[in-house]
């Protein structure tokens, strides 16, 4: 495996600059591991280096695995991706749907049209938001009381949805929803699911809920950005609470996360382990919102998370758990192809076409963070300049 490249120099420029504090990237052509490198210090300030076994809060890279915990009930005929979720699940058998406030302040809700599906939820056009993006939420959370999400409260999943389900596209917490779908129809818990049935199966053993002390140890510092451009370590810890964050709840590894990116490009198999069938990843990375699209996240919270627009100007799709690009990016990924990321800068792609998948990860916020941005794309362009595709 190549350690030492001109994508090692592109990540090396990146933390000799500031732009990230360090860094882990892999990269993976067709069922081969191509590339791998770690770059610099867990936590500004401290002594340990990056490493490839060092632990990361990948937040929403975690919804690409619960939608695939989702659809290997769906293949197993436990869940149907357009029935009514009501009867499947409490709390999404009435959904309301939050019209504006009166001049009391007071949040004015009906009903929604239509019931909630899995598709629904798996392509975030339920009408679910996230109040880092969304101000109605910010406000209905401080006029109700509301939990947070990241206080992993029951109540955090009860606020009203923001449009009628299959109307529009917006981000939110639709796959922490789809996490206690998995729960109620296997039996288990989330954390107990996805290592029976998804993690331990391809050999995911660093990535979890709940990371042991030797993980702890392994873990990368949370940082965020100045307002003269440095990097400052931030407390961080994830909650307790009533439910696991299956939409934004796992640590891991990047190893680990290239080794679920590999089954994603064999088309559900992993080195002779079959996770779902080529036709199920097929269907999860084709266009399921039709006309919608995927629109600009705009930030509510600027500690958080930036105005973040992937690719200005570029019609973007959603699959079942996966943003889509339906142009090709010069010198990087193909129309078609697949990605998301994670709060702290976390990142992923899977371009089918070209038969590569990378994956870079580090911890900053806020998300979109310019550093992070910068960085991510050299590597993708380094990644295809080396293979010279």
């Amino acid at each position: 495996m190549q350690t030492v490249s001109g994508i090692s120099s592109t990540l090396q420029e990146a933390v000799a600059t500031g732009r990230v504090p360090g860094v882990v990237a892999l990269a993976t052509r067709g069922s081969e591991p191509f590339y791998q490198g770690a770059f610099g210090k867990r936590t500004v300030g401290a002594d340990a280096d990056m490493s490839l076994d060092t632990m990361f809060w990948i937040a929403s890279m975690t919804k690409a695995i619960t939608s695939v915990a989702a659809m290997q009930l769906v293949e197993a005929g436990k869940l149907a991706l357009d029935a009514p979720l009501g009867t499947v699940v409490p709390g999404l058998d009435s959904p309301q749907v939050l019209e504006g406030f009166d001049e009391g302040g007071t949040p004015r809700l009906r009903p929604a049209k239509r019931p909630i599906t899995l598709r629904h939820l798996l392509t975030h056009s339920a009408g679910f938001a996230y109040e880092i993006w969304n101000e109605s939420i910010v406000r209905y959370n401080e006029v109700t009381g509301a939990p947070s999400i990241f206080t992993l409260l029951d109540g955090a999943l009860a606020v009203p949805l923001t449009f009628d389900p299959g109307e529009k596209w917006e981000y939110g917490i639709n796959t922490d929803w789809v996490g206690r779908i998995v729960e109620t129809v296997s039996g288990q818990k989330i954390d107990a699911y996805l290592a029976e049935n998804v993690l331990g199966p391809l050999g995911m053993t660093d990535t979890g809920f709940t990371p042991s002390d030797d993980q702890k140890a392994r873990m990368a510092g949370m940082h965020a950005r100045l307002p003269d451009g440095s990097l400052a370590p931030i407390p961080f810890e994830m909650a307790v609470g009533d439910f696991l964050m299956g939409g934004g709840g796992l640590f891991g590894t990047a190893p680990d996360y290239v080794r679920f990116l590999r089954m994603i490009l064999g088309g559900g198999s992993l080195e002779g382990t079959q996770i779902l069938k080529p036709q199920t990843i097929d269907a999860m990375l084709q266009n399921q919102i039709g006309d919608l699209t995927v629109g600009p996240l705009k930030t509510a919270m600027p500690a958080y998370s930036t105005d973040f627009a992937p690719y200005p100007g570029m019609p973007l799709k959603w699959g079942l758990g996966f943003l889509i690009n339906t142009v090709d990016v010069p010198n990087a990924r193909r129309t078609g192809s697949c990605a998301w990321a994670g709060l702290a800068n976390t990142h992923f792609w899977i371009d089918r076409t070209a038969k590569v998948a990378g994956v870079i990860m580090t911890q900053i916020l806020p998300f979109g963070d310019a550093g992070a941005m910068e960085t991510y794309d050299g590597f993708e362009r380094a990644v295809y300049a080396e293979l010279d595709i």
